[in-house]
């Protein structure tokens, strides 16, 4: 059993690749950077780690989950978190709440700041997610089912645009 108790300064922070994208790829206006906490605290239902954002940069797109929730606690730096249609200072020891839904949910967490933005983010990690990107038209179906004889969870994720859809008979 891992150790319950770590402290931020001992999380490891990597350059990551989001879901569906190319290893080593991030978009330009984009720093995603984090350090993965959960496991080695031996959490079960929900997933934590340390983001770091360089000033002008975000970690993600602009997004909102059908079925996970998520909570950010800035820790260091000013941004600006986008929520649906409005827009909202951040400043640290502030807490953000973005529950499951559409639209009216979607967030982005910009580092508006001149040092880096550091913050604690925490999810509740469903096995089956749909996330939808308002600015690009996008949306993104992920499972992630639980592990398999090679003790590697399956996984099944795909972007896509609504346009291409498919008729549920085509090819049967």
């Amino acid at each position: 059993m891992p150790h319950p108790v770590l402290n931020l300064d001992d999380v490891v922070i990597q350059t990551a690749t989001p879901a569906g994208a190319p290893q080593g790829a991030t978009a330009e206006r984009y720093d995603l950077r984090w350090g993965e906490i959960a496991s080695r605290i031996g959490a079960r239902k929900l997933g934590y780690n340390l983001t770091v954002v360089a000033p002008g940069k975000r970690a993600c797109p602009f997004h909102s989950h059908r079925n996970d929730e998520e909570m950010f606690f800035i820790l260091e730096g000013a941004g600006e978190l986008r929520y649906g249609e409005a827009r909202h200072p951040l400043r640290p020891g502030d807490v953000v709440a973005c529950p499951p839904g559409g639209p009216e949910t979607a967030h982005q967490i910009i580092n508006t700041g001149a040092t880096e933005l550091r913050y604690l983010a925490v999810s509740t990690m469903e096995p089956v997610e749909i996330c939808e990107y308002p600015d690009s038209g996008k949306f993104g179906a992920f499972a992630d089912g639980m592990p398999g004889a090679d003790n590697q969870p399956p996984r099944f994720r795909h972007l896509g645009r609504a346009g291409d859809a498919r008729d549920y008979w085509e090819g049967e």
